[in-house]
């Protein structure tokens, strides 16, 4: 409503008063009546304007609802360069504010749907490396899309919450609903986390803590004297400790996680590292089940490694507080180990009475076809950290794990309603749809046919291996593989590589033997070029 139209109305209003002969007060009232029929005016013509835009947004979702979100009507269909010309110009606009050469295309998200992908060009991708393993259920799946469409969760993602401090009513239920309801056995306490890297971090923190208030035996009042050292970055409050970790190990690029890395140097270098002990993780010959014997000596003579190191870590002068190590090293090369080489790692931590964490970052959520990738090893570990898959980052942890005094632990958000809102939902269709067993299922279709790939094409393909979709196998040399991933993008087939000349599988939770087929075929007809 416009200033003309306001001041008209109230001297309409005067004069209509002044007619009237009304009282003072009957004037006021009518002022009143007045403004609030030119305050509603306003409002109305504000909340048709606002209701027309939420007709055109509700119009919208529900177009976008209706269309399949099953990826039954989509294929792979290159249509343009791999990247297009639309990609090129905003990869050059991006160069310009950030170093992000990496970018392989910009997506169109709108309208990727479940396994497939489309970029801006309009190529249709069938994705198998699912932003570096990172979405469980596909592209728009209904049931993210509706958990974030009601009122009560925009609430929640529009009033971001210090949750250290202010969680909501709910939060305590999400929680339970969401993290604790597929927490690996034995580990009941939980901290959610912005991602991976921040979960890795505090998880050796808690590894330290844990070995120190053993120390104290059990004193948890600090002296003077600890408290003023920690500020000096010097013993007895800063102590030298230190963490065991693996060759080819990536755990992430803080200071501390790097100290704990070992697999790309450029991640590392020019930045100031703990000179913490690195033992020698497994390399097997393959196929497994022609070197069993080698095998097993080489699982042997890493064991003994680890116990050479822990002994010359105590004598060094800085004792290893903690174990950590993934399941499978998936930056690495995707390296494996068998269960009872970690059923060594678990002996060596008890011996020791040192912490044993598990980084399943990135194995963790189900595509190993089973939640958690330790529990193939039948081990316990102490701590979990997870993110990826599992939408956030958090560690999970045993009551001897707990910090006995509150913030030693924290930062403002712990984690993030939106990403619990997610999990919510990833976890229920999980369990609703017995995607653990689609996993494996299609995991069992995947091995076959890489393996077969392996057999037809010997001097290209080599090292197969695998637990549920989480697949991966060897080229000649980094060239190679590079070549190989580039061409199939090109046709339609989108994989990622890791290691020296590895190719990773990474595919979501919802994809299908079906899926796995056309992945074989296209891959099959890459190789046959070579």
């Amino acid at each position: 409503m416009s200033a003309h139209y306001y001041r008209a109305t109230v001297h309409h209003g005067r004069a209509y008063t002044q007619q009237l002969s009304l009282s003072l007060n009957s004037m006021a009232k009518n002022l009143t009546s007045s403004l609030k029929l030119i305050r509603g005016s306003r409002c109305d013509l504000l909340s048709r304007s606002v209701s027309v835009d939420a007709t055109k947004s509700q119009a919208a979702a529900a177009a976008f609802k209706e269309q399949p979100v099953k990826d039954a009507d989509l294929r792979i269909n290159i249509v343009a360069p791999v990247p297009g010309p639309k990609s090129k110009v905003l990869k050059n606009e991006l160069s310009k504010i950030q170093e992000m050469s990496t970018v392989s295309f910009f997506a169109d998200y709108e309208n990727s749907r479940g396994n497939y992908i489309k970029d801006i060009d309009g190529n249709t991708y069938l994705d198998c490396f699912m932003q570096i393993a990172s979405i469980p259920l596909g592209y728009n799946h209904p049931a993210i899309l509706s958990a974030l469409r009601d009122e009560h969760n925009v609430m929640a993602m529009a009033n971001r919450p210090a949750l250290g401090w202010f969680p909501s009513e709910d939060w305590v239920q999400k929680i339970k609903n969401s993290m604790l309801s597929v927490a690996p056995a034995g580990l009941n306490q939980v901290f959610p986390m912005m991602c991976g890297t921040c979960s890795n971090e505090n998880g050796i923190k808690m590894m330290f803590m844990r070995y120190m208030h053993n120390q104290r035996h059990g004193r948890t009042d600090f002296t003077q004297e600890e408290l003023d050292s920690t500020l000096r970055h010097e013993a007895p409050g800063s102590p030298n400790l230190s963490i065991l970790a693996f060759k080819g190990g990536f755990h992430g690029r803080t200071v501390g996680l790097l100290s704990c890395s070992h697999s790309r140097p450029i991640q590392g270098v020019d930045i100031p590292s703990l000179a913490w002990p690195k033992a020698d993780f497994p390399v097997y010959k393959y196929p497994l089940e022609e070197n069993v014997a080698e095998n097993k000596a080489e699982d042997e003579r890493c064991l003994a490694l680890v116990e050479e190191l822990m002994e010359k870590a105590s004598k060094n002068g800085a004792p290893v507080a903690g174990i950590i190590s993934e399941p499978i090293q998936a930056e690495g090369g995707d390296n494996h180990a068998s269960p009872e080489f970690f059923q060594g790692i678990e002996r060596i931590a008890r011996k020791w009475d040192v912490s044993l964490m598990m980084d399943e970052v990135q194995t963790g959520g189900g595509s190993t076809g089973e939640m958690w990738c330790h529990t193939h090893f039948n081990i316990k570990p102490d701590i979990v950290s997870f993110s990826k898959k599992m939408c956030s980052g958090g560690i999970y942890y045993n009551q001897e794990h707990r910090p006995p005094h509150p913030g030693r632990i924290l930062n403002t958000w712990v984690g993030d309603p939106h990403k619990i809102i997610l999990l919510e939902q990833v976890v229920k269709t999980i369990k609703e749809e017995n995607l653990l067993d689609l996993t494996r299922k299609s995991g069992a279709v995947m091995m076959e046919g890489l393996t077969q790939l392996q057999n037809e094409f010997p001097g290209l393909v080599s090292r197969v291996r695998g637990r549920g979709t989480f697949c991966a196998m060897d080229l000649p040399t980094v060239q190679a593989r590079d070549k190989f991933l580039v061409d199939c993008r090109e046709s339609g087939v989108h994989l990622g590589g890791c290691g020296n000349s590895s190719v990773r599988f990474r595919p979501s939770l919802i994809f299908t033997p079906e899926h796995a087929n056309i992945m074989l075929d296209v891959m099959q007809q890459v190789l046959k070029k070579y």
